[in-house]
């Protein structure tokens, strides 16, 4: 895995999931112990280093990790767009792997200013933040979000992306062990599929497929839809906005500050959707 690697290779068609190893288990069933092959999800510690500085370390699913650098740093506010990504390295080292950045000296300077350690565990979105204003960072363009756009979604577009959702998770089909973020079309046609042990990794793994430059699968957000398969908390809704989503449905519940952050973001935010049915908070 060490060396420079095209920025934003895509994932060919059909592809194995990656992500995952096999295990050999023993299982109890039936008033009997049986050896079995079991798949286990990844998990190891990743390091996003930005000219040569550490940044974050993070708990993730060794896979689509140029997705991950790419999404972190956008949804964090720390580029504004992905031509500030200049380069990009994997390095693997005996505690994980190194994910070696060189963006503009702009944003590194900027970077520098507001720089925190967010060394934390798996599903941990603010830990390490210094102070109560780097926990909670303003929504960008609150009040002001395209003024006479219009963003509509037929539930019936969100039931077809649920109904294909789970067909779409190899890796959770493999592990049982990871959270999926999905682009979707307005019509609920699932385009793209991240998934991770993290819930917030796979969303800034799909950010980051989706922000790719150039690229076929660029984001417009008033074309589209993302489908968490977790629970909406505060940061999801955070990232989500940071790059202009519309419309955040999530599998499980919303939190208060996510559905007040959602609201400020002028943002469609719906929980705990299932088959024929769900709650519309914003």
């Amino acid at each position: 895995m060490n060396g420079r690697v095209p920025l934003y290779p895509m994932t060919a068609a059909g592809d194995s999931p990656q992500g995952h190893r096999p295990v050999t288990v023993q299982c109890w069933e039936q008033g009997a112990l049986r050896r079995r092959r079991d798949e286990v999800a990844e998990e190891c510690a990743v390091a996003l280093v930005y000219n040569g500085v550490s940044h974050a370390v993070m708990m993730a699913t060794p896979c689509d990790l140029e997705d991950l650098a790419l999404g972190f740093s956008l949804s964090e506010g720390i580029l504004q767009g992905p031509g500030e990504l200049r380069d990009l390295v994997l390095n693997e080292r005996a505690e994980g792997i190194e994910i070696a950045m060189t963006i503009s000296s702009r944003r590194f300077a900027e970077l520098k200013q507001r720089r925190r350690n967010l060394t934390g565990r798996t599903g941990c979105g603010l830990c390490g933040a210094e102070s109560l204003e780097q926990a909670i960072r303003p929504v960008p363009g609150a009040g002001k979000r395209r003024p006479g756009a219009r963003h509509e979604f037929k539930n019936a577009a969100i039931q077809r992306a649920l109904e294909t959702l789970t067909a779409r998770q190899a890796l959770q089909g493999l592990t049982g062990a990871v959270h999926a973020a999905a682009w979707c079309e307005r019509d609920g046609h699932i385009q793209l599929v991240r998934e991770d042990v993290g819930r917030h990794n796979a969303l800034d793994k799909l950010i980051g497929v989706l922000q790719r430059p150039g690229g076929a699968a660029a984001m417009n957000p008033a074309e589209g839809f993302v489908l968490v398969s977790s629970r909406a908390s505060y940061e999801m809704v955070q990232k989500a906005s940071q790059v202009g989503v519309n419309l955040l449905v999530a599998l499980s519940a919303p939190t208060s500050l996510a559905i007040q952050l959602a609201r400020e973001a002028g943002m469609t935010l719906i929980g705990f959707a299932r088959t024929n049915r769900h709650v519309i908070y914003t």
